[in-house]
């Protein structure tokens, strides 16, 4: 435990671990609603302030400490969140470009438009021909640096405006999307699970007229751009897709959703993510290994303090703060 627990405030960073399904700010903010009423991260003063005689919030309220996260992960994705607290939010941006590890399940035969099980149905492929040898053998283009294509239903900006709006209303791209270089450390295939698994393509699907929009505003940079369903692919739904899971450590910046993406294309195939975990960012890790790794905190210890905080210990302590205290990392 920090030296300074017991005589006062601390700025921290600490790693929480994300469910998938709620947003990180949503998350953020809950941790915010224990940690803005907490003598460990809070002057007695400031919290001394916070309530007056009437009862009601004063004007330091939740306001009387900063906390922030250093990369969101979408709702789709669990594993590590770093969360700094004071002038722990400084150090956040030390882990936009870190290393980090992921898991990540890939569905074949169906590509979305946000490239994971979230989206829309855009396109399918036959997939019926990929063998657990081909992907395998197909990861060694992905090793290493390589350059990666944004996907266009994403929020980054082209002249102001963000690529999926292009997409959407079927307006042509100025130009191509820009090339990201990224490093991929490391990249294995660690489980086949070919059929047995409960996965299947998302319901929604692209309308016609959504499909000639996306091929419009990508024809523009690239006339053999052709977004159709291929003949040969399983149109029954009878059969279920072939899934795997990849594992990987790779730099800030990369695309996740991307890799599985261009794989399945290498392949011959259509595919999208299925499952995501980040399972290290930087230091913090779900299954501490290395030397100076830290722990994270089980999203769960903040669920049962939102709803009940229980009793302070011989110290004053909360069940909660002794969790975030025996993992945190002390900023000076």
């Amino acid at each position: 435990m920090p030296k300074d627990s017991q005589t006062g405030p601390i700025s921290a960073l600490f790693g929480v671990v994300k469910p998938s399904g709620p947003t990180s700010m949503s998350l953020v903010n809950d941790v915010k609603k224990l940690v803005a009423n907490s003598p460990v991260f809070v002057e007695e003063e400031k919290l001394a302030k916070k309530t007056g005689k009437s009862g009601r919030k004063g004007k330091y309220g939740r306001d009387a400490v900063k906390i922030g996260q250093g990369g969101t992960l979408d709702p789709l994705a669990d594993g590590v969140l770093v969360v700094g607290v004071g002038k722990g939010t400084k150090k956040l941006s030390e882990f936009l470009d870190c290393v980090k590890e992921y898991r990540t399940t890939c569905l074949l035969g169906c590509e979305t438009d946000t490239y994971d099980s979230e989206g829309k149905q855009v396109r399918t492929a036959p997939w019926q021909h990929v063998t657990r040898e081909q992907v395998e053998n197909a990861l060694e283009q992905f090793r290493g640096e390589i350059e990666q294509i944004p996907p266009i239903f994403s929020a980054l900006k082209m002249d102001g405006m963000p690529l999926y709006d292009y997409a959407r209303k079927g307006i042509p791209l100025p130009r191509p999307i820009e090339k990201r270089k990224v490093t991929v450390h490391s990249l294995e295939l660690i489980e086949w699970k070919g059929s047995d698994h409960s996965f299947r393509w998302p319901e929604k699907k692209f309308t016609k007229e959504e499909q000639e929009a996306m091929e419009k505003a990508l024809k523009s940079v690239d006339d053999t751009v052709s977004i159709k369903d291929e003949p040969e692919a399983d149109s029954s739904g009878s059969q279920v897709p072939t899934a795997f899971v990849l594992r990987m450590k790779v730099s800030g910046g990369t695309y996740v959703r991307c890799i599985v993406h261009d794989l399945a294309h290498a392949l011959g195939s259509a595919g999208h993510v299925v499952t995501l975990t980040r399972s290290r960012q930087g230091r913090f890790a779900l299954e501490p290994t290395e030397e100076g790794d830290r722990a994270c905190v089980p999203w769960e210890v903040f669920e049962k303090a939102l709803k009940d905080q229980g009793e302070p210990d011989a110290d004053g302590r909360k069940e909660w703060e002794r969790e975030v205290l025996a993992k945190l990392e002390v900023v000076s």
